[in-house]
């Protein structure tokens, strides 16, 4: 466990020109008194790690000193070549260099692990996109995953309902989401979600700026505002409301026939209004995306949930149970 530890502290340092003791303290999840003792057993194992004092201190590795790939194990090794997405790399473009570097990573390492790659191949494959979908890589995608590179502006034409408009563009980066590409961009000072495959044209951008560069934000964190936006997007599809008295098998199963964090919530809001009734039952409040999806999903439920209102949905219920009677009398 601390042996890990080590390595993982020189490689912190390797990447990084300097770091505080706090930083790496967070960073490897210890005190700062663990930190202090792991660089003195580095500097006696002949690492040369300096610490820096005063407020603008920290630790640094003096002389360019470069730890090897040799130190993997075979655990880690397998993990290393578990990380590329084949189809992905190869709609960007990405294929020859991936491979490339997956040959130099090979020849680093010690020869009982040069089959890492074929042992971790031959157990686990990603298959990024859903079931009933035929996977499309868009033809403009390789130019985009360019300026997604490069940090490069682009102007871009874009398809939005029936018409086209054009924009200037900064591309921070590529999110492939069930086999659907996107691209989170900068445009007018908003960062903005765009559909790979609605782009018509792209080209490089006459926008000011060094070979037409931007300045990237250093505070974008992209699997962060991925996360954000695709909640407010699913958000934004619940416009209506029903209200639903459920079983305990009924809340079981809530999460998974509708959205599941509108689910979750609907159950615990009602949880802290009062819990079950006398017959240990829950009403709840869910927003849905429509009364014509809230049928086909709460179906599911069968009597593990009552409708209460709107009206007419519990009257659509209330003939759809009496048809099921009817054929099972």
């Amino acid at each position: 466990m601390r042996a890990a530890r080590l390595i993982r502290l020189v490689l912190l340092l390797q990447s990084r020109p300097s770091m505080t003791g706090a930083e790496l303290a967070r960073e490897l999840e210890v005190s700062e008194r663990t930190v202090t003792r792991d660089v003195a057993a580095l500097s006696e194992a002949g690492v040369p790690v300096y610490a820096d004092r005063g407020r603008a201190g920290g630790y640094r590795l003096v002389g360019g000193y470069r730890t090897r790939l040799t130190g993997l194990g075979r655990t880690e090794a397998e993990a290393l070549f578990l990380s590329g997405v084949p189809a992905a790399l190869r709609g960007m473009g990405l294929a020859d260099a991936a491979s490339a570097a997956r040959l130099k990573v090979s020849a680093a390492l010690l020869p009982e692990l040069r089959d890492a790659s074929d042992t971790a191949a031959q157990r686990f494959h990603l298959d990024a996109p859903g079931w009933w979908q035929e996977p499309e890589t868009p033809e403009l995608l390789p130019a985009i995953a360019d300026a997604v590179w490069d940090d490069r502006r682009i102007t871009a034409r874009y398809r939005r309902r029936d018409t086209e408009v054009e924009r200037e563009l900064e591309p921070y980066g590529l999110v492939l989401k069930a086999g659907v590409w996107y691209l989170a961009a900068r445009a007018e000072g908003d960062f903005r979600v765009y559909r790979v495959d609605r782009f018509t044209s792209v080209e490089p951008s006459a926008a000011p700026g060094p070979h037409g560069r931007f300045e990237r934000l250093a505070e974008f964190d992209l699997p962060a505002f991925w996360e954000e936006r695709a909640a407010q997007f699913a958000r934004s599809l619940l416009r209506e409301e029903v209200v639903l008295r459920l079983t305990e098998e009924g809340v079981r199963r809530l999460p998974y026939v509708t959205d599941r964090t509108a689910g979750q919530e609907a159950v615990a809001a009602a949880g802290a209004a009062g819990g079950p009734d006398g017959q240990g039952r829950i009403t709840v409040t869910l927003p849905v995306e429509s009364l014509e999806v809230a049928y086909g999903q709460l179906l599911a439920l069968g009597p593990e949930a009552e409708v209460l209102s709107p009206p007419e949905l519990r009257e659509r219920f209330a003939a759809a149970a009496a048809r099921a009677a009817d054929l099972y009398r």
